[in-house]
């Protein structure tokens, strides 16, 4: 029998990334996990940065998933994270330095109040130290070098934003941002005032939200400051805390742990995209980049497959099938 680790494997590694870990510091650690544990030379990428203060779910795409990163970047992201009052900082979590200061904490019920102001489409403002390029160079390099940082402010979407007591795990993911379950019981005004030192919420935004800006500006609406202290990634694109592995378990591979017992399929990328059925000579054919014609399908995006082996992502238009990205994995017909 072949011995797996002699080709390039293709995939998604779901790392639960431990705070202090970079991103690409992730990468390089599942680079060095294959090397050692003896497999062939693998393209690997990560599908959307983790700041080194944040944690959670970072997917890491092997081989022919690396060609659906772009992908994962676009995509959805789910968020835990606490905003503690009273203090703003510099990089706007426990990082930096603290650049404003206020006495006011604002009641719990006004939190659970003014979180509806900030779902839908909202504008915002990157952070300083942040990635986003001003003039060519990234905003963090010229503010760790003292320069004056102006960002422009950008469109992103709050899909849902609710008090982390509201938040349903495992099989519940989904359905407690569509629906009113398990959220708090209007606000009583006999009840006594509880003022907030500090909340935790869940936050399902668009691509390009920062979660410290938002952080901010929720303390601000509320007048006061805030500064992020715990930030948590549980859901990017269709991937799930659930499906995350340690960077312990990682490590394991090093030590000749099955990566197949790790890894999960190419197409697990693409749970949003319907299946586009290949027999094996329809599969030959986009295997050499040409196009399908007279399909019943509607125009959108599709995985095109033969039998259980992505093929291609293809591109449908009035039932004529183009590829946008072909898959060279093994088992496909030549």
């Amino acid at each position: 029998m072949a011995d797996p680790r002699e080709h390039p494997v293709s995939g998604w590694l779901i790392l639960d990334k431990p705070r202090g870990l970079g991103s690409t510091q992730a990468v390089a650690a599942v680079k060095r996990n294959l090397r050692e544990g003896g497999y062939a030379k693998t393209k690997v990428g990560h599908g959307g940065t983790l700041d080194p203060l944040a944690e959670g779910v970072l997917p890491i795409a092997l081989g022919e998933a690396t060609k659906l990163a772009g992908r994962m970047l676009d995509s959805d992201k789910i968020y835990e994270f606490t905003i503690r009052f009273g203090e703003e900082t510099d990089t706007l979590d426990t990082e930096g330095e603290v650049v404003d200061r206020s006495d006011r904490r604002p009641p719990m019920a006004a939190v659970a109040a003014i979180l509806e102001h900030f779902t839908g489409e909202i504008e915002q403002v990157p952070p300083a130290y942040s990635a986003v390029k001003v003039d060519g160079k990234r905003a963090y390099a010229r503010a760790r070098a003292g320069e004056t940082v102006e960002i422009k402010t950008r469109l992103v979407t709050i899909h849902s934003l609710e008090m982390a007591s509201s938040y349903q795990s495992g099989s519940e993911l989904d359905s407690a941002f569509a629906t009113s379950r398990g959220r708090p019981d209007p606000y009583d005004p006999s009840a006594p005032l509880e003022l907030a030192e500090s909340v935790t919420l869940i936050a399902h935004v668009s691509k390009g939200t920062y979660i410290r800006s938002l952080a901010c500006d929720i303390a601000r609406a509320l007048g006061t400051f805030g500064h992020v202290t715990y930030l948590r990634r549980v859901k990017a694109g269709p991937f799930l805390e659930s499906q995350a592995i340690s960077l312990d378990k990682l490590n394991e591979i090093a030590n000749g742990a099955s990566l197949q017992d790790l890894l999960l399929p190419l197409e697990v990328g693409l749970d949003d995209i319907p299946a586009l059925i290949l027999d094996q000579t329809s599969a030959q054919a986009v295997r050499q980049g040409r196009v399908l014609s007279e399909l019943p399908q509607p125009s959108g995006l599709y995985c095109a497959m033969l039998d259980d082996v992505p093929v291609a992502l293809m591109e449908i238009e009035d039932g004529t099938a183009k590829v946008v990205r072909g898959f060279n994995l093994p088992d496909v017909a030549e």
